[in-house]
Order: structure tokens, then C-alpha cells, then sequence
């Protein structure tokens, strides 16, 4: 079930929760009681739709904790994962700035915790204040620097490019622990449709990682041991 809350009666646990999201990092305070004037929180279960191609976009999303699938369909109907995306993120912000129809679905992988504020908030806030509009523009230079590698590699071996799709996960929301770097074991389809190989294939390309010893798995945790190996195999 789902738990909708306004964000104000929350514990301060919950607030400071969102003051160290990225994009709220280091904001005045004024900045911060414009976005929790009007802020919800909603906890959502894994593979839950949040947000539909085509609706208007009426609130921007702040991921306080899991991770999101962004997706879209081609011409022939196939599900084309374009994104995947987790705690500090911010999602419907193009459809919040152009005020058009958005342009992607948004689907929970895991159980997810969302913040959310109204459109014309955000837009407020980016206009009264031009550190969140320098954090946005970080936010979108990622985004695309992230897919020019992902083009760069469509040429590459298989093996490669299921490397660099791991360590795309781990530089979004990789999690550094004492073995390594963690990120969820996601289904291979997942990993299919953003490396764009087919599942068997990702499946091979893991087991072959796996007996490099560069990776673990281990129900819902895949643990990167060292992000230079890996990347030693794309160079």
C-alpha cells in the first residue's frame, strides 16, 4: 500500500533527508521552505507506475531513496529503457519547463520513496534562485555526457558494453561499501534494453564477469569488487 504524507509533519529525519539530495545541497533556507511549502511524500511498491507518456506534467519528483526506470516506446511497440535513475534525482522536470505533455513513462524497479512538489513551484524556484538552476544544469550535463558514452559503445563487444552499463548503474547510485561498489541485481531484460543486447547475451557477458571475479551477485546486490577493472575492459 502505498503511504501519501505531506511533507511538513514529517520527522526532521525526513527533512534532512531532502537537504542532502544533490539538487537541494547547500540552497538557502528560503529556497528550501518554498519546495516544502508545498511537498508530499509517497512511498511506493516495486513496479508501480508514477508517471504516464503523454499526462500533463503537473509536479516534479525528487527520489529520496530507490531506483526508477525511465522508458519509453519505439515505432514497433518494443519497451526501450532509456534511463535508469535513483536517490537525488529529479524526474518530470522537462514537462514541468515546457509545459508540454511528458515524454517518458517512469516505473519503481524497488520500493521507492518520492518527493514531490507542484510545477509551478519548481519553476519558482529556479527562477528566484540560480543555484537551482546551476544544479539542474548539472543534472542534465550528466545526463548527456552519460548517453555520448552509451553511443560510443554501441560499436563495441558485448562484453564491454554490459561493463560500461554496470558502470553506469554504480556513478548514478552505486553504494561503496568494504567489498566494493553496489548496485541492485537487476532483471537482464532490464539490462538488455539499455546495454541494447539481447538478454541471453547479457547473461553470458555477466557469467563471464563473474569469473573474472569483477563482479558478485547475490539475490537483489551485484557488487562491482573495483570500478578500474572494469573499466580497464571498455578501454
Amino acid at each position: 500500500m502505498e503511504d501519501i504524507k505531506n511533507y511538513r509533519n514529517q520527522s526532521p529525519d525526513l527533512r534532512e533527508s531532502l537537504e542532502k539530495a544533490p539538487f537541494f545541497s547547500e540552497l538557502p533556507e528560503e529556497s528550501l521552505e518554498l519546495v516544502m511549502s508545498h511537498a508530499v511524500l509517497r512511498s511506493h511498491p516495486a513496479n508501480r507506475v508514477i508517471l504516464l507518456e503523454s499526462d500533463w506534467g503537473g509536479s516534479v519528483y525528487f527520489i529520496l531513496d530507490g531506483w526508477v526506470k525511465i522508458r519509453t516506446h519505439n515505432v514497433d511497440g518494443k519497451e526501450v529503457t532509456l534511463n535508469i535513475v535513483g536517490k537525488g534525482e529529479v524526474i518530470g522536470e522537462m514537462a514541468a519547463l515546457e509545459e508540454a505533455p511528458r515524454s517518458t513513462d517512469a516505473i519503481t524497479l524497488t520500493p521507492t520513496t518520492i518527493s514531490s512538489i507542484p510545477a509551478q513551484d519548481f519553476v519558482n524556484l529556479l527562477n528566484s534562485d540560480p543555484l537551482a538552476g546551476v544544479r539542474l544544469a548539472q543534472v542534465m550535463s550528466k545526463r548527456l555526457r552519460q548517453l555520448n558514452r552509451r553511443l560510443r559503445l554501441r560499436e563495441a563487444d558485448s562484453l564491454s558494453r554490459v561493463a560500461d552499463t554496470l558502470l553506469f548503474l554504480a556513478e548514478g547510485q552505486g553504494k561503496e561499501t568494504t567489498q566494493g561498489v553496489e548496485i541492485p541485481n537487476l532483471p537482464h531484460r532490464e539490462l538488455s534494453s539499455i546495454s541494447g543486447l539481447a538478454r541471453e547475451t547479457v547473461t553470458r557477458s555477466l557469467t563471464k564477469l563473474e569469473k573474472k571475479r569483477l563482479i558478485k551477485r547475490e539475490d537483489d546486490i551485484l557488487c562491482i569488487f573495483s570500478l578500474d577493472s572494469l573499466e580497464q575492459i571498455i578501454s
